[in-house]
C-alpha cells in the first residue's frame, strides 16, 4: 500500500506539472494573440507589455522576441535621442532582436528562419547612425547577413550604407556595385547607386546609373523621367556650366521626357518638368518666333498637367465617397 501510494503521488505530481505547463501555454498564446492585435493597431506600448506576458508564460515562443523588439524599436523617437527613457527603447529592441536571431536563425521552419534573418537586418538598422550609431557592432552583423545570403543585393546595400555613413566612400561604392553584380537586372540596385553618387556630388556617375537603370526598364516612364529630372536640376542649379553645356543638358532632358510621355501621355511629373525645361530654353532663345513656340508648348503641357491632376483628384474623391458609402460613412 505504501508503495502504491508513492507511485500514485508521483503520478499526481506529473499530472499537476503537465496541467501547469498546459495552462502556461494557453496563457502565453492568449497574450500573444492579444499582443499581435495591439501590434497591428500600432499600439506598440500595449503590444510590448503583452509580448512580455506571453514570453513570461512561455519563453520558447521565439517569434515573440522579434515582435517585442520591434515594439520597443517603434517607441523610440529620433527627435528625443539622448533622453534616457527614450534611448532605453533601443537597448531593449537590440536585446530582443538578438534573442530572436539566436533562437530562429537556424530554424528548420522557413517562416521562422525568415524572421531570424529579419531580426539581424533590424539589428543592423538599430546600430546604424540614425539610432545607436555603433558601427563596430553593426558591421559584423551586416557581414554575417552576406555570408548567409551572398546572392541577396540588399545585404551589400546595407553594409554599403554603413560604410558611407562612416565616410568610407570607396568601400561603400564597391558594395553598391556588388549588389548590382549579384542581380544585374534589378532596377533598385541602379537607383540606390545613383542616390549614392548624387550624395557624393558625382554627376557623371549619377547619370550613368540612371541611364543603366532605364536600359533594363525601357518601358517604365519613371525611369526616363528620372534622367530628365536630374539633367534639368543640374542645368538649373549649377551656375558654373557653360551656356553650350546647359543647352545640351536641357535638350537631353526634353528627349528623356519625350520617351516617358510616349509611354504615358498623362504622366504629370514628366509634363511638369518638360514644361519648365521648355521655359528655360525659351529664356535662352534669341529668335522671338522660336521663343514663342517654346512658351506655347510649355503652356499646353502645363494646362494638360493641371487637367490630369484635376481628373485624378475627382476620381480619388469619387472612390473615397463610394468606400464611405459602403461602410456607412465610417471610411474604409
Amino acid at each position: 500500500m505504501r508503495a502504491l501510494s508513492g507511485a500514485l503521488a508521483v503520478a499526481l505530481v506529473a499530472l499537476s506539472a503537465a496541467g501547469c505547463a498546459q495552462l502556461a501555454q494557453l496563457q502565453a498564446m492568449k497574450a500573444f494573440k492579444a499582443a499581435n492585435a495591439a501590434y497591428q493597431a500600432q499600439d506598440y506600448k500595449k503590444a510590448a507589455t503583452l509580448y512580455e506576458e506571453a514570453l513570461a508564460a512561455n519563453p520558447n515562443l521565439a517569434q515573440a522576441y522579434f515582435f517585442l523588439g520591434n515594439s520597443y524599436d517603434n517607441q523610440f523617437k529620433p527627435s528625443r535621442k539622448g533622453e534616457a527613457d527614450n534611448d532605453v527603447m533601443l537597448t531593449k529592441a537590440v536585446e530582443y532582436y538578438q534573442k530572436a536571431a539566436d533562437a530562429l536563425g537556424q530554424s528548420p521552419v522557413p517562416e521562422e528562419k525568415k524572421i531570424g534573418k529579419l531580426a539581424l537586418e533590424y539589428l543592423v538598422a538599430a546600430y546604424g547612425v540614425d539610432k545607436l550609431a555603433d558601427f563596430d557592432k553593426a558591421e559584423p552583423i551586416a557581414a554575417k547577413l552576406i555570408s548567409l545570403e551572398p546572392n541577396e543585393p540588399g545585404n551589400y546595400q546595407s553594409i554599403g550604407k554603413l560604410y558611407e555613413d562612416q565616410g568610407r566612400y570607396e568601400e561603400a561604392e564597391a558594395k553598391f556595385n556588388k549588389a548590382i553584380e549579384v542581380r544585374p537586372n534589378d532596377p533598385l540596385g541602379y537607383m540606390i547607386l545613383a542616390g549614392f553618387h548624387n550624395r557624393q556630388g558625382n554627376f557623371e556617375k549619377t547619370m550613368d546609373a540612371w541611364e543603366k537603370r532605364a536600359k533594363i526598364e525601357p518601358n517604365n516612364p519613371e525611369a526616363h523621367h528620372m534622367i530628365a529630372f536630374y539633367l534639368y536640376e543640374k542645368a538649373f542649379k549649377d551656375y558654373t556650366l557653360s551656356a553650350a553645356t546647359k543647352k545640351d543638358m536641357l535638350a537631353r532632358s526634353i528627349e528623356a521626357e519625350d520617351r516617358a510621355l510616349a509611354l504615358n501621355g498623362d504622366y504629370v511629373e514628366a509634363l511638369t518638368i518638360k514644361n519648365i525645361v521648355l521655359r528655360m530654353q525659351a529664356n535662352a532663345e534669341k529668335d522671338p518666333k522660336k521663343q514663342k513656340a517654346l512658351i506655347d508648348e510649355a503652356d499646353r503641357l502645363r494646362n494638360k498637367a493641371m487637367a490630369v491632376q484635376k481628373a485624378q483628384s475627382s476620381s480619388a474623391a469619387a472612390t473615397d465617397a463610394a468606400a464611405k458609402a459602403k461602410t456607412g460613412g465610417k471610411g474604409k
